[in-house]
């Protein structure tokens, strides 16, 4: 398939690179920090060879989250958005930006998401999980986005109508001894898609999307196991007749085929997709590669031969996510002709 658009795709600038040097071994270090840095016309060619029109770029992980100093973390979040726009505009057509944002500051960080979006032209945000502030316990406290402090910030984000990606990152250490002996969990296999789950959960179970109906949320992976467990996070225990005793309004299945959206990033398994597609169609599901961390042609060459409706093909490698981040305009005449 052409003109796929891509919406989990990282990159790094110099402050923030060794944040993913753990995620790959040693020798393989030298290839991931070459990608990462690459936001050029080596990425571009990467795209060509299949056939991705746009890469909806973002700064890597865990970065400005784990900064527990507010003004450094309010200043690496306007470098890489600084140099996140120079790259966008030295290739508009196939590059679009998500905002890093310092959440230590909820105040801050409303207002550098409305500058990448107003002066920038960036086409949302995408967050590492919680964030840690060293005025919340020293910094070992994780701070999730479901919290009171946070309700102005989401109010700026409806305003300004853009989504949010909510990307995964480790617990941190004093919340992760359910691992302890067992690294090999932590990460993609296993502690990513808990921890985002949960934060996700939270959200939905706080009342935010009652006072923010508008609200989009993007999740990476298939949905980080969420859409399996639907049914039963609403129905346990279900002759018992006992009402949620949560602040939400409405069941957790509402709030998710509402205000989420899924990505492929990373999770190129058929009977996966389908289970999600049948859980909450295909109007809310988008192609994603992970980059550089997952290789584009392992998503491209599994994606264009899954087996799904080619209706459904086309929705979910690009007309979902060119009508959410409003990209209807940004065609590319060169691939659009293949």
């Amino acid at each position: 398939m052409q003109n796929k658009i891509g919406l989990e795709e990282h990159f790094a600038i110099p402050d923030t690179l060794m944040d993913s040097a753990g995620f790959v071994p040693e020798h393989r270090w030298g290839e991931l920090k070459r990608r990462l840095l690459d936001v050029d016309q080596g990425r571009i060619d990467e795209m060509d060879q299949n056939g991705l029109e746009t890469m909806i770029l973002s700064l890597n992980a865990p970065a400005v989250q784990a900064i527990p100093n507010r003004e450094e973390a309010i200043s690496i979040s306007r470098k890489a958005n600084d140099f996140l726009a120079e790259r966008v505009a030295a290739f508009p057509d196939r590059f679009k930006g998500f905002a890093a944002l310092p959440l230590q500051d909820p105040q801050a960080a409303a207002e550098e998401l409305h500058r990448c979006v107003n002066e920038l032209g960036f086409v949302g945000a995408l967050v590492n999980g919680f964030s840690q502030d060293e005025q919340t316990g020293d910094g070992n406290v994780p701070l999730y986005y479901d919290l009171p402090q946070y309700r102005d910030f989401w109010a700026e984000v409806e305003k300004l109508d853009v989504p949010f990606y909510l990307h995964p990152r480790n617990p941190l250490p004093q919340d992760a001894r359910i691992y302890d002996g067992h690294p090999w969990l932590l990460g993609p296999t296993w502690g990513f898609a808990q921890e985002t789950a949960v934060h996700s959960l939270r959200l939905m179970a706080s009342g935010l999307f009652d006072q923010f109906p508008d609200l989009q949320i993007v999740l990476g992976h298939l949905g980080e196991g969420i859409p399996a467990m639907l049914w039963r996070m609403d129905n346990r225990n279900a002759w018992v007749e006992a009402e949620p005793n949560y602040p939400a309004e409405k069941s957790f299945h509402h709030y998710f085929t509402n205000n989420f959206h899924i990505t492929t990033s990373g999770n190129f398994r058929t009977q996966t997709l389908q289970d999600a597609l049948l859980e909450i169609g295909s109007d809310r599901i988008l192609f994603s590669t992970d980059w550089p961390f997952e290789n584009v042609n392992h998503a491209a060459n599994w994606f264009d031969s899954a087996a799904i409706s080619e209706a459904d093909r086309q929705k979910i490698g690009r007309d979902n996510a060119a009508k959410l981040f409003k990209l209807e305009a940004g065609l590319t005449p060169a691939l659009l002709s293949n």
